[in-house]
């Protein structure tokens, strides 16, 4: 099982991850500053070129209602949006501060690995050294 993640982890282009992640992190406060600077209640435009079909003239009491029940469900999603926007933030934000950890990681196995094969240079002399004795 883990050698399946381990293809999967090799198969991705970590470059572009690196490199992207900021975009992604700026994208997601620029539509968190969208969505949470617009108002809860939002007008709503009817169709095309704002002609409204002939229709049954329903009552003032059941318009009431209807715009009551519009009113909340869009509160409804507004709220819904928010959260959802203010998630993507959270994610970009954690996205960013992984890309981050896995980058100074990353630096720091190609030091070990320059320390490593220094040490075995080193190591390798001495070895050579010590046979030619």
């Amino acid at each position: 099982m883990a050698i399946g993640w381990l293809s999967v982890l090799q198969m991705v282009p970590w470059s572009d991850v690196i490199h992207n992640a900021p975009k992604v992190a700026e994208g997601a406060k620029k539509l968190w500053g969208a969505v949470a600077g617009k108002p809860d209640g939002g007008a709503v435009q009817s169709g095309e070129g704002g002609v409204v079909p002939a229709a049954p003239v329903p009552s003032l009491a059941q318009l009431q209602a209807q715009l009551a029940v519009a009113e909340a469900a869009i509160a409804d999603l507004h709220q819904q949006m928010l959260a959802s926007s203010e998630l993507i933030q959270a994610l970009a934000d954690q996205n960013n501060q992984l890309i981050q950890r896995a980058e100074s990681h990353r630096i720091r196995l190609l030091w070990l690995s320059g320390a490593v094969a220094v040490v075995g240079l080193v190591a390798l002399a001495h070895l050579g050294v010590a046979l030619w004795r």
